[in-house]
């Protein structure tokens, strides 16, 4: 049984960035081997993402309209009102968060897994660090999926889990560009 105190994230990985024009996007890539039913379920349902995500929602993701993110561990509060755009179950779901565009694309893999990817645009400057955060986030969620939970790790808390290595490594790869 992995316990939280036990966790430590990997090398990074999985993560590139692409630009167009002045916009720069974070594209994250991760198998797991859930379904994509129950990785949408992740994505969507508010206790669930409770679990593993970096902000509240105050209703189910999965229908377009608005809803309201409340971003976890920031030092004050932030909440802001957010659309989903696209809640097209279980393949992909659009919506923001603050100024950013977020993109989950859910593909089914063999053997009942599920290849995610998230495009989230990103400043130029944070890049990295969502990198480093969202990693951490996933796998918070694959062990939340495989029924072993350890709960959320995010804001401040995920500096006593590798973040600050991780943010070293991802910045290192993307380059100072």
């Amino acid at each position: 049984m992995s316990s939280r105190e036990q966790y430590a994230p990997g090398a990074a990985s999985g993560a590139e960035v692409r630009k167009e024009g002045e916009k720069w996007t974070l594209v994250v890539v991760r198998d797991l081997s859930h379904p994509p039913a129950k990785v949408w379920k992740a994505l969507t349902d508010p206790e669930h993402l409770r679990e593993w995500a970096p902000f509240d929602a105050d209703r189910n993701l999965g229908a377009v309209g608005t809803a309201k993110l409340s971003t976890v561990g920031a030092p004050t509060p932030l909440v802001s009102e957010t659309r989903v755009k696209r809640a097209d179950a279980p393949k992909v779901l659009e919506f923001s968060w603050g100024e950013q565009d977020l993109r989950w694309e859910l593909e089914p893999q063999g053997a009942g897994g599920t290849r995610l990817t998230l495009w989230h645009n990103i400043d130029r400057r944070f890049i990295a660090m969502g990198a480093a955060g969202w990693q951490i986030c996933l796998d918070v969620l694959d062990r939340s999926l495989a029924g072993q939970p350890i709960g959320r790790i995010v804001g401040p808390d995920a500096m006593k889990f590798g973040w600050q290595r991780l943010h070293a490594e991802y910045a290192e790869q993307f380059g100072k560009s």
